[in-house]
């Protein structure tokens, strides 16, 4: 009896050693980020009260990002893929201690905490990607990934809300310093436990410009990466700007973890209900209804501010998210899968695909800053709120020229991939 409740839950499928580890790694990472990214952003806001140095702290940290994932992925075909995911591990742990050591000075550091934060996640979000495609089979593939799925929901619902209890309850920075030493420590654990992995070799050379070059003989992979540029111009500045319009509102780091909590609740169910409901003909209809639904959340807010509408905001693109994103992620894969020797070029097609998302974060931020010196922030965010968010709306005017030959023919390789949204830190939960 026990036996066949088991295979219910998870299909009759072999769990081995190494997806058993990967997956505690993951979901190690999705708490600690859970639990203190989110609060890094108002962290620095408390200091210095300037959006300017938020923007510049993110924008170093989305242009380190794709530099860091082209030389991992180039080491990742010279060197041991278990030592590059160590490599993001270890330089995210380098991150929370340095913020731990500047403490109340940390805002005169910004260019070295995006940097340590970006190159964390190059790292990190190259060798899980590539380490999930070895590791698993495509009979575990979806168990895989639908069950990281569900440990980053249940963090994202209970990291926020936790550390925004622990902050409140203590003077001044303290709650800050014991969250940001629980998630270091949590990264600590993940890098022990990646010793448990098997090593795996690494072979072949980095063909990266001829992956970037196939966009103008594939019209599919040049529609996807097109549609992943404009999936970062609203990632970009709405990573930090709901966060802290949280915390203006309310004052309150307590109110941030609610929202988080609600906000990741109610995705969870999406989520949930996206990947029972979605088929793969409804697909493209799914991604223009999930990104209308996206860019018509902003008008909750805009124009007026507070707490219940930033809730009703957050409620609102929790349904939303996955409504886009299962879908897009599917037909992202489906065109990798399907493109010119996916197999051996797998890490290739990663980071192409993570500069041109990466790329529209660049230009999000980069124009949030010119915005707001140019002119007063009360003024210049809205209207830049309205401009950027339109992003994920017009990924659908991309994605829907994607065309297969053979609609169920060919084979098709499938990565993990972060999920990000307003209000979370990139290669963080979508909040």
């Amino acid at each position: 009896m026990k036996k066949s409740v088991i295979q219910k839950l998870i299909g009759d499928i072999e769990v081995t050693r190494d997806l058993v580890l990967l997956l505690t790694i993951g979901g190690l990472y999705a708490l600690s980020i859970a639990l203190s990214n989110t609060f890094v952003n108002v962290y620095l806001w408390k200091q210095s009260g300037e959006f300017i140095d938020l923007a510049l702290y993110n924008l170093t940290a989305v242009i380190f990002q794709p530099l860091t994932f082209i030389l991992a992925g180039r080491w990742a075909k010279k060197i041991d893929r278990v030592i590059v995911l160590r490599l993001g591990v270890i330089s995210l742990s380098g991150f929370y201690t340095t913020v731990l050591l500047l403490g109340d000075v940390a805002n005169h550091y910004l260019i070295i905490l995006g940097a340590l934060l970006g190159i964390g996640f190059g790292f990190y979000w190259l060798a899980f990607n590539v380490l999930t495609f070895e590791i698993t089979e495509p009979e575990t593939r979806d168990f895989f990934n639908g069950f990281l799925g569900l440990l980053t929901s249940f963090a994202g619902m209970i990291g926020p809300i936790v550390s925004g209890y622990i902050i409140t309850r203590m003077e001044k920075f303290t709650g800050y310093s014991v969250i940001f030493g629980i998630s270091l420590s949590l990264f600590v654990v993940a890098v022990l436990m990646s010793f448990l992995l098997k090593r795996r070799a690494a072979e072949g050379k980095f063909f990266f410009r001829r992956i970037l070059a196939e966009r103008k003989k594939n019209p599919n992979w040049r529609h996807i990466l097109h549609a992943h540029f404009f999936q970062g111009l609203r990632e970009g500045t709405f990573l930090f700007v709901i966060v802290v319009w949280v915390y203006i509102v309310t004052g309150s780091e307590l109110a941030i973890g609610t929202y988080g909590l609600i906000a990741s609740a109610v995705q969870f169910i999406a989520y949930y209900a996206a990947t029972r409901l979605i088929k793969p003909s409804f697909r493209k209809k799914a991604i223009l209804i999930g990104g209308s639904i996206l860019y018509a959340a902003i008008y909750l807010i805009v124009f007026d501010i507070s707490f219940a509408k930033l809730i009703m905001y957050g409620v609102v693109i929790s349904i939303a998210y996955p409504m886009l994103l299962v879908p897009y992620i599917s037909l992202t894969y489906d065109v990798i899968g399907k493109g010119w020797k996916a197999a051996e070029m797998r890490i290739e097609y990663i980071v192409v695909r993570e500069v041109f998302l990466n790329s529209g974060r660049i230009v999000s931020v980069l124009t949030f800053i010119v915005a707001i010196l140019l002119f007063p922030e009360e003024k210049s965010i809205p209207v830049v709120l309205m401009i950027l968010g339109i992003g994920h709306f017009l990924i659908y005017f991309f994605v829907r020229h994607v065309r297969f030959s053979k609609p169920n023919g060919g084979e098709s390789y499938s990565f993990a991939r972060q999920k990000n949204g307003d209000g979370g830190s990139t290669g963080g939960t979508t909040v």
